[in-house]
């Protein structure tokens, strides 16, 4: 199946389940970086399974759904293009665009947010959306801070997610050396890799090469997608 098509699966489209296990972290996520709302859709391939888990209101989630707003919604759309987080910002403001944050206003949403897209290792897809009602300028001055983190976060909130099916789990358990998961910690632990070199009496270039094999054993583009996930497989703590 193609990515487009997986990326159909992004449609938030579903009725809110009365116990959601992972809102808790979603409303976590959202009140650490002093957002308004976060929220996750995401596909397993392996499970053939549509997740999402929102801190929106449900009646705009079910009105979401009914208005087959998924369906145009551009913040989705553009992400089916993108491997980058997706500032709406820069979206146009097309008929789809009005159509989609006209309603949402009345619900209190507004159209000032972005939207991170994650692809893993066996097709599983998913993203991770958040808003804020900052003004523009502010709001700039935030994503710029907190960006970093916040892609770590879609990460990771979507291989905890994957991880909930014991069949993905068994096919995503990666087999780091110790030296390897030592070094994620310490990086999960805020130090640069020439602080990990002195700690660990090697050089940084050698810190390097144990975090470029973390990186590819962990289908991580990134180290801090790569601490995302190992945190989130339970390898390190987190932090």
């Amino acid at each position: 199946m193609a990515i487009t098509d997986l990326m159909d699966h992004l449609d938030l489209s579903f009725v809110p389940e009365r116990k959601d296990p992972f809102k808790e972290l979603l409303l976590k996520t959202r009140d650490k970086f002093g957002l308004d709302h976060v929220a996750y859709a995401g596909f397993n391939p392996i499970s053939g399974t549509t997740h999402g888990h929102v801190t929106y209101d449900d009646r705009w989630t079910q009105h979401y759904a009914s208005q087959g707003f998924f369906r145009i919604d551009p913040t989705l759309i553009e992400a089916r293009r993108s491997v980058a987080p997706v500032d709406w910002s820069r979206l146009e403001h097309t008929a789809n665009f009005k159509a989609v944050f006209r309603d949402a206003h009345d619900f209190g949403i507004t159209d000032t947010g972005l939207t991170i897209p994650v692809r893993g290792p066996y097709g599983d897809i998913g993203g991770l959306s958040v808003t804020s009602e900052l003004s523009q300028t502010e709001w700039g001055k935030l994503k710029r801070h907190i960006i970093s983190d916040l892609q770590q976060a879609a990460a990771n909130v979507h291989d905890l997610v994957m991880q909930a099916n014991p069949l993905m789990q068994a096919l995503t358990s990666p087999q780091l050396s110790t030296r390897e998961v030592e070094i994620l910690q310490w990086t999960a632990a805020g130090k640069s890799q020439q602080d990990i070199g002195d700690i660990l009496s090697i050089s940084h270039r050698t810190v390097e090469v144990h975090l470029r094999s973390s990186r590819q054993k962990l289908h991580a583009l990134t180290t801090a997608q790569a601490v995302g996930r190992a945190i989130a497989l339970g390898i390190v703590g987190p932090g």
